[in-house]
């Protein structure tokens, strides 16, 4: 519940010429009823907890930089600007070193079009790997829109919102406070729910340590833990990676949209398997993951 104590922190980054918000913004307009996030043109206003408190994340966007506050329903123990403005970095892909990438395969025969059609493509990150985790298993197995169906009703359900009267999205805390029947009737499978469940004991009991990994990743460690979660396997692994911690080298060749655009970029008339897909993809690591962006941005509808 908000409280009369409030906190409010603010940073400020520059953004390299060509900045992409577009993206961004795009990914976080998935929902269109706007309940945990508020996108316009230039803007984003998100609701998340922040060290167990509901809060509203403030991104204004423009040419050249980015100015970000973070209202707090509370005080937290620490000053968060440094936490703010890492987290912000993430989110908007500032971490990832794209320029290398397109450097390296701007004369390739089937990536040099798609660099050329979409220049400083970066992966928007969700605000915590937490929330990429959770998202991800959300959408295992079913289309994008009853995805984000799915989401909003958990969200709701979770039932933390900041004054400013957006829904945050749960950490771990509040899922696991959460019981299986009330995630079912949220529109999550038995086996989504019971997934979540773990995931979120898991978090809670230091065994999966997500935020605290944020700086350097061990991603060979992360992986390892995650797949003995039940019911993650390995395109939930990839893909949280990715979203979560902006690791660019998992390959999402399950990834149905991944296959369909690839069979679109090579000319084909049948759609590439999954085992063909990851071997194609082998040939462009440590960048497999960003790969996989760029065959997404050939459809950005499909939602990704």
């Amino acid at each position: 519940m908000p409280t009369d104590r409030t906190a409010t922190f603010r940073c400020h980054l520059d953004l390299p010429a060509g900045f992409r918000r577009g993206d961004l913004l795009a990914f976080h307009r998935r929902d269109p009823q706007q309940q945990a996030e508020q996108v316009d043109d230039t803007s984003l206003r998100k609701g998340l907890m922040w060290d167990g408190l509901p809060a509203c994340l403030t991104l204004q966007i423009a040419a050249h930089a980015a100015e970000a506050t973070l209202e707090i329903d509370g005080e937290p123990a620490t000053d968060g600007t440094a936490a703010l403005t890492a987290m912000v970095r993430r989110m908007l892909g500032l971490t990832q070193p794209v320029e290398q990438f397109e450097q390296d395969y701007r004369d390739h025969p089937q990536l040099g079009a798609l660099i050329r059609h979409h220049p400083g493509l970066r992966v928007p990150l969700s605000a915590t790997p937490f929330e990429a985790l959770a998202w991800a298993i959300t959408g295992q197995q079913i289309s994008v829109g009853a995805a984000i169906s799915v989401r909003r009703r958990f969200i709701q359900t979770a039932g933390v919102a900041h004054r400013s009267g957006l829904f945050c999205h749960p950490d771990p805390r509040r899922v696991a406070a959460l019981d299986e029947d009330r995630l079912r009737q949220a529109g999550l499978s038995r086996g989504k729910a019971q997934t979540l469940l773990a995931l979120s004991r898991c978090v809670i009991d230091g065994q999966l340590p997500l935020d605290d990994w944020l700086g350097a990743p061990p991603v060979d460690d992360i992986r390892a833990r995650l797949l003995q979660v039940r019911g993650i396997g390995p395109w939930t692994v990839s893909y949280g990676l990715l979203r979560g911690f902006g690791w660019l080298d998992g390959s999402l060749h399950g990834d149905v949209a991944v296959r369909r655009n690839l069979q679109r970029l090579l000319g084909r008339d049948d759609k590439p398997d999954a085992a063909e897909t990851e071997r194609w993809l082998a040939g462009f690591s440590p960048w497999r993951a960003l790969v996989a962006a760029h065959l997404w941005a050939m459809q950005a509808a499909d939602g990704y």
